[in-house]
């Protein structure tokens, strides 16, 4: 375990862009927006509530608040996080989690499917508290989850390197129109943590192709990637589900930025073709029609990122003043925030 640990943190330390473990004490969330967030969403089971989806549970949402822990500097409030997400979501013999927590419904899981982004989030988080925190069996259980990863959910298909979105579902050998992909899935800033808890030269691989992917998702008018791809030939939009750029993909450049990434040229695409007004918006590619506009901070915080990182654009404050809504965009807007707070202090 020594072991493990000083090649993860050398590892962390040269390649993770966002939040390094040797910063880890200094909070990169504000205490204050920190307990708002925890009021509004935060059960006493240590699980984090979508209030915009039928207050249920999921593997992503238990991701994001283990790292909004981690970088807010509270260990009590990420073990608290943590306990929920491995006594009742970590239930797959493979070592992934289930993606779904109903409070609604007997048994609370009906659904045994992963979600390869909220697996991802919490092996990430994982190891980023292990290492600040002294925490080897953070850090153990953070291995076996990228383990668990490499052999189920990362696959080569036509010379590329893939992230599936769940173990069953989305494969060549599943679907007519497989592999399908969520592009919204890549979460750049971990994969070189990955890679130092689940040894593999797949994992640059897979960042680097999901970049080239991105690069040529330009369907419709407005040039944007949708929710989901079909990869058996050429991408484009997937069977089955709308042709649309939605909730989900609105975190992509947020991804990019906070990854290190600052294609400028890809971003801007993204801000463009995103934005009615310069507002974010769920768009039909089809069309290249918003279906809903989006003014919540918490979403316009990707485009205050973005324009932070290409023209250094101070962020506006509206972006600085946090009242927690919904639980996903408040999320991201703590996300965009810690990453600029960190990363670009002269938008402040």
């Amino acid at each position: 375990m020594r072991g493990l640990r000083t090649f993860f943190f050398a590892a962390a330390v040269t390649f993770a862009p966002a939040s390094p473990p040797a910063a880890a004490q200094q909070a990169m969330i504000n205490a204050d927006a920190w307990s708002a967030y925890k009021e509004k969403f935060l059960d006493a089971s240590g699980r984090i509530i979508d209030n915009g989806n039928g207050n249920i549970s999921h593997s992503e949402g238990q991701g994001y608040g283990m790292l909004l822990a981690y970088l807010s500097a509270s260990p009590a409030d990420f073990e608290q996080i943590w306990y929920f997400t491995r006594t009742e979501l970590l239930l797959r013999d493979d070592g992934l989690a289930v993606w779904k927590w109903d409070p609604k419904v007997k048994p609370h899981v009906t659904d045994t499917n992963n979600a390869t982004d909220g697996d991802i989030l919490i092996a990430y988080a994982l190891a980023l508290a292990g290492t600040a925190w002294k925490r080897n069996d953070y850090i153990l259980a953070a291995s076996r989850m990228a383990q668990s990863l490499l052999a189920e959910s990362v696959v080569r298909s036509a010379g590329r390197t893939l992230l599936m979105p769940g173990s069953e579902g989305f494969g060549a050998a599943d679907r007519d129109d497989g592999p399908v992909v969520n592009p919204s899935y890549w979460i750049y800033e971990a994969m070189p943590v990955m890679a130092a808890l689940a040894p593999s030269g797949a994992w640059k691989e897979l960042s680097d192709d999901g970049v080239a992917l991105l690069k040529t998702m330009q369907f419709g008018p407005r040039k944007l990637p949708a929710e989901w791809v079909s990869l058996s030939g050429p991408p484009r939009p997937a069977k089955g589900f709308d042709a649309e750029f939605a909730y989900n993909a609105l975190r992509i450049p947020l991804y990019l930025a906070r990854g290190g990434i600052i294609d400028k040229p890809l971003l801007n695409r993204l801000r463009a073709g995103m934005s009615q007004d310069g507002i974010p918006a769920t768009i039909d590619l089809t069309t290249g029609r918003p279906k809903t506009v989006l003014p919540d901070p918490g979403y316009r915080i990707v485009n205050d990122v973005v324009a932070c990182v290409v023209d250094g654009t101070k962020l506006p404050v509206s972006a600085l003043q946090f009242a927690p809504t919904l639980y996903y965009p408040s999320t991201l807007q703590l996300l965009g925030l810690a990453y600029i707070g960190e990363k670009h202090p002269e938008c402040l």
